[in-house]
C-alpha cells in the first residue's frame, strides 16, 4: 500500500489545510473572499485528484468513504469551474471535510500507516 498510502496523505495534508482556511470563517466572508475561495476549491480538487487514485481495492476496504462523490466533485471544480456553486464549497469544507480527516486518519491507523511521515 506504499503509494496508496502516499495519495492518503495528501488527502489527509489536504484536508488539514481546508479546516485551517475556513478556521473563524463564517459563510459570508467565505462567499466574499475569492482568496479563500480559490485556496479552498484548490485543496478540494487535490482531495479529489489523489482519491481517484486510490486502487478499487482499497475503495470497496472502505466503503464509508465517499469516494465516487469526492471524484465527481473533483470534476465539476476542475471542469466546470464557473459552475461551481459556492454554498456547496462552503458546506463540503465546514461539514464534509472533517469527516473525511477522521476516515482517512482511521484508514490509516486501521493500516497501521504513519499519518506523518
Amino acid at each position: 500500500m506504499r503509494r496508496e498510502h502516499l495519495y492518503l496523505k495528501d488527502i489527509l495534508e489536504a484536508c488539514n489545510l481546508i479546516e485551517t482556511f475556513v478556521e473563524g470563517l463564517d459563510a459570508a466572508a467565505f462567499l466574499d473572499s475569492e482568496l479563500h475561495k480559490a485556496a479552498i476549491l484548490q485543496k478540494l480538487a487535490v482531495i479529489g485528484e489523489a482519491a481517484a487514485r486510490i486502487p478499487r481495492s482499497i475503495r470497496k476496504k472502505y466503503p464509508q468513504v465517499e469516494w465516487r462523490d469526492i471524484v465527481a466533485f473533483r470534476n465539476i471544480a476542475v471542469h466546470e469551474y464557473f459552475a461551481v456553486q459556492w454554498d456547496i464549497v462552503w458546506a463540503t469544507a465546514k461539514d464534509d471535510v472533517p469527516v473525511l480527516r477522521r476516515q482517512i486518519l482511521e484508514m490509516l491507523r486501521e493500516e497501521k500507516l504513519d499519518a506523518h511521515g
